[in-house]
């Protein structure tokens, strides 16, 4: 693939053509994974290459770390990192630090001698589909909300997995997969996020609410009634309670305007909708009670004004799934109470 893919960025250059792929003897340390000797109008040009299954920060700019040391064993020779998909943060890595770069979706970077080559855009049709489950799913998530809950607090990994309430190892695999995106940076105390945004950002993107069990009611009462009452009921039951959405934005940003009741019920729904007085619908609700998908939702919830709040971060998950007026709530969220605490 890595030979396909050079060659598919190179065959519009009519002066030049790939005339030998071989892997080179030596110390490891000291050998490319490729090397192509390329013959142009000029004469022969090298290319050194290092191959990686993975195109994320970190590997990046590993592999443009060797690719400069070889340049002592390969004098005049051009380095090239190759993955199934780079990143742009990757791409700006290798830039820098006048590295090419070619991808097998057809994205490429190439600038040596009268050659130069720029092909952007083209999605990942690699989905990482994996390392996206891993990174996001319900464990991993209590890893991430308490990393975005303190960003600036640097956490070893034993207390890390033990505030998260997940195992040591799993605590770990999400260490790796953000060191991987140099989302985090290891200090002499601890591991610490340094790029809160952009994590909360692609857990966005692959988040939904509707993992949780919905259940929609009606009811006559005000939001502010129904949600006194809730934090009434649940308290009296002793039941794990939090609003989220609409009825957690109002709360936090106080310009958020909203006729819907959001809230998370930890168990005995039916009861406590009953003891309500709620009306289940199937269109025309104004209450939305959801059994979490997992418990870790809960993290970080606060008492505002005697009612349960999830976190900020959870509360602009939920609505960032919600299009127009949840999207614009969300982002309210994160310019008012998000970014100015990071």
């Amino acid at each position: 693939m890595a030979e396909k893919a050079l060659s598919a960025c190179l065959e519009k250059i009519p002066f030049m053509k790939i005339a030998e792929v071989r892997s080179e003897k030596g110390e490891a340390e000291n050998r490319p994974d490729r090397v192509f000797r390329l013959t142009t109008s000029e004469g022969e040009k090298v290319l050194i290459a290092e191959v990686k299954n993975n195109g994320q920060p970190r590997l990046a700019r590993g592999a443009v770390s060797q690719l400069l040391r070889y340049r002592n064993v390969y004098p005049g020779s051009y380095g090239v990192f190759i993955a199934p998909y780079i990143s742009s943060a990757s791409a700006e890595i290798c830039r820098k630090e006048g590295i090419g770069y070619v991808d097998f979706a057809g994205n490429c970077f190439l600038s040596f001698d009268r050659v130069f080559i720029s092909r952007e855009g083209n999605p990942n049709p690699f989905t990482e589909k994996r390392v996206i489950r891993s990174l996001y799913y319900p464990k991993a998530a209590r890893v991430l909300r308490v990393l975005l809950s303190e960003p600036e607090r640097a956490w070893r990994i034993q207390e890390l997995s033990k505030t998260a309430g997940v195992s040591l190892g799993q605590a770990s695999n999400v260490k790796r997969l953000l060191e991987d995106r140099e989302w985090i940076k290891r200090q002499e105390n601890g591991v610490r996020l340094v790029k809160p945004e952009e994590l909360l950002k692609e857990w966005a993107d692959h988040y939904t609410f509707r993992k949780n069990e919905i259940r929609e009611f009606y009811t006559l009462k005000n939001p502010a009634d129904i949600e006194a009452d809730l934090a009434e009921v649940c308290g009296q039951r002793a039941v794990d309670y939090a609003l989220t959405g609409f009825s957690g934005a109002a709360r936090l940003a106080p310009m958020v305007r909203y006729q819907r009741v959001m809230a998370y019920i930890g168990a005995g729904l039916e009861e406590v909708a009953v003891r309500l007085g709620l009306k289940e619908v199937t269109s025309g609700s104004n209450v939305t009670l959801m059994v979490p998908f997992d418990e870790g939702v809960f993290y970080g919830a606060r008492l505002i004004d005697g009612v349960r709040i999830v976190s900020p971060i959870q509360v602009y998950l939920d609505l960032k799934g919600f299009r127009g007026r949840g999207e614009e709530a969300a982002n309210a969220i994160f310019e008012e109470v998000l970014r100015p605490s990071w």
